[in-house]
This record gives C-alpha cells, sequence and structure tokens, in this order.
C-alpha cells in the first residue's frame, strides 16, 4: 500500500527541524559583581564579572539562574571551571541534598519545599518541592534553581542592605540560601502542623465523615517533605567542619543553620507518627462503624423474620390448621406478627443496637 504523501514529507520536516538553541542570558536571574560588600555599577555578563573581579584581586561574583537547559550550563560551567559532572546534575534536578568538593569548587545541593493552600478533604498536592544547586568557587558563587516557589530575589536584596556581611566572601552567600531553605522547612512544617490538628479534631468529633483518603494524602505528603528535609543533615554538618575552606564566622553561622534544620527534623518526624497513629485511629473508628452497622443490619433482619417465619407458616395451607377456618385467624395473626416485632424492636433499643 502507497503511504500518503503527506505523512511522508511531515516525517522528514520533523527529523530536520534543529532544536533552537535558547541564549544563556534567558536563564540568568541576576549577574552581579561585588567588591567589600557593595555592588559594582553596571550591567554585567558572566564573563565581564568574572573578568573584573579577577583584574581587581578582590570581590567575587553571584550569579543565579532557573532551569538552564545543557547548551546554557555548559557556558556557565566553561566560565567558571565548573565539573561536568556537577554541571548534568544542575541541568537534570531532583538530587538528593548533598554536599561535593570538585578541586577548589564546592557543590551544595539542597531540596526546597514549599505549602500549597488546598482543601482538606481534597486529595491535592499539599508540598511542593524544588531544588537549588549552589556552586562555591573562591572568587564566585553560581546559584541554580529548579521550582517556582524558591525565588532568591529578597536573599540578594537583603545581603545587599548588609554590606559588611557580604564582605565575609561568597560563604556568606550560600549561608544566607541555606538559612532561607531551612526557615522555609519551618514555615511549611508549621502549615501541616496546622492541618494535621484540623483533621485530628475532626476526626474525634463525634458523628463526623472519617477523612481517610485525606489522612493517606496528608501522610503522602509528609512523607515527601521529610525525604526533602532530613539528607540535608549531612552537608550542613559538613559545612559547619574546620575542614571546610569557609571563614570561621560564616560557619558559626552555619551551625545555627543546622540547629535549626535539627529541630524541623524532628518537628516532622513528629508529624509522622502522630499521623500514623491518626490513620490507625480512623480504621478503627471505620470498624467500629462497621460493627454498628452490622448489629443495625442483624436486628432488622431478626424483626423481619419474625413476620417471615408465621406467614410461611401459615402459608402452607394444610387441612389441619382449626385456625384457618376462624374468622378471627387473619387479625390475630397479624396481631401476633405486630406484638413480637414490637417486643424485639424494644428490646434491641435497649441494647442499642437500635
Amino acid at each position: 500500500m502507497t503511504s500518503s504523501p503527506f505523512r511522508s514529507r511531515s516525517r522528514r520536516h520533523v527529523e530536520t527541524v534543529p532544536k533552537p538553541s535558547v541564549p544563556t542570558a534567558r536563564a540568568i536571574v541576576d549577574c552581579a559583581a561585588y567588591v567589600d560588600g557593595a555592588r559594582l555599577p553596571g550591567r554585567f555578563t558572566p564573563q565581564t564579572a568574572l573578568a573584573e573581579i579577577r583584574s581587581r584581586g578582590t570581590g567575587f561574583v553571584w550569579i543565579g539562574l532557573f532551569e538552564p537547559d545543557s547548551h546554557q550550563m555548559g557556558e556557565i560551567a566553561q566560565v567558571f571551571g565548573l565539573h561536568e559532572l556537577a554541571v548534568e546534575d544542575a541541568v537534570t534536578g531532583r538530587q538528593r541534598p548533598k554536599f561535593e568538593r570538585y578541586d577548589d569548587t564546592m557543590v551544595t545541593v539542597m531540596r526546597t519545599v514549599g505549602y500549597v493552600e488546598h482543601d482538606m478533604h481534597s486529595v491535592s498536592e499539599i508540598v511542593q518541592t524544588g531544588e537549588i544547586m549552589v556552586f562555591l568557587g573562591a572568587d564566585f558563587v553560581v546559584a541554580v534553581r529548579h521550582g517556582e516557589h524558591n525565588e532568591l530575589t529578597a536573599v540578594r536584596h537583603r545581603l545587599e542592605a548588609e554590606p559588611d556581611r557580604l564582605a565575609l566572601g561568597p560563604g556568606v552567600v550560600l549561608h544566607a540560601i541555606a538559612d532561607v531553605v531551612v526557615d522555609s522547612y519551618i514555615d511549611v512544617a508549621q502549615a501541616v502542623e496546622f492541618d494535621v490538628e484540623s483533621m485530628e479534631e475532626e476526626l474525634f468529633s463525634p458523628r463526623s465523615k472519617i477523612p481517610i483518603e485525606a489522612i493517606y494524602q496528608l501522610k503522602r505528603e509528609v512523607v515527601e517533605l521529610r525525604r526533602a528535609v532530613r539528607p540535608l543533615a549531612g552537608p550542613l554538618q559538613t559545612l559547619t567542619s574546620p575542614r571546610t575552606p569557609l571563614p570561621k564566622e560564616v560557619r558559626r553561622y552555619l551551625r545555627d543553620v543546622a540547629d535549626h534544620h535539627s529541630g524541623v527534623t524532628e518537628r516532622i518526624n513528629d508529624l509522622d507518627e502522630t499521623l500514623t497513629t491518626l490513620v490507625g485511629a480512623a480504621v478503627a473508628k471505620i470498624a467500629v462503624q462497621q460493627n454498628t452497622d452490622m448489629r443495625k443490619i442483624s436486628a432488622y433482619i431478626a424483626i423481619l423474620a419474625v413476620p417471615t417465619m408465621i406467614a410461611g407458616i401459615y402459608g402452607m395451607n394444610f387441612d389441619t390448621m382449626p385456625e384457618l377456618r376462624q374468622p378471627w385467624g387473619y387479625p390475630v395473626t397479624l396481631i401476633v406478627m405486630a406484638t413480637i416485632c414490637t417486643g424485639l424492636a424494644v428490646v434491641f433499643r435497649r441494647v442499642r443496637w437500635l
């Protein structure tokens, strides 16, 4: 069978069209050079900023990137001499929090989290995750972000308002980023804790609908939060070590961040344990409710069995059943049925089966 000429032309067209190359500037959020804690005036490219700093022999370059592709990240790697393995991780994202050293460059990966407003009973995303990868050299900081919720513009503005701190070097930028990331952990943990408390209050309220699916969803989101937060303990511990080539003052600041991280990690573990307890309580409450429903069903079946049995007996139509020939037989039978059923209903209500 002859193939369609339109289809064959379309296939050849798709194969020959090259993927457009996006300029590196599209991925750059901000690029600045700092000397003695002050930002140098003017606009810089990564090349001109690094050349300016190295010609002066002091200061550092801080460049922020948002979800760069391999071509964009490759150009940045050539300028700052970044290792190809770390560059590949920066492009793909979804890395586990870690700390690595490539010659004179330190690479720190931090997972970021954000709280998503949601309906309590909806099964939807609650914790949004992203990533920040920081390349730290002697005279540069390259921060690569993945995710819409982890902007660093406020961090840059806050540091630029404190030139004395910024004069300590690029390590201060790493501390500021780590600090804002851990603070976001605390904020998200507080929001999730409020959800857990609301879920707990609703679960143990009498005659409330059991939100079992919402509890499972919240449990899954807390697990996701724990996976994002807990692994950062190792990198923070390494960064605070005296063997790390960071100023002593920066290491002190990082120890404070590590303390806050330890606290929020314990808090998330407590939330996880609380949700585990809530899942067990919800399952137990469902079992109790099902047992109550079964008792009600059994009581109604017992009540209905009485008229069914009597009607079945007299439905056999034997000739030797004298009451069948009596004029009072029908009303008496109905009265007996009603009396027995009423008695059973009273008994079942007393024992709270109805």
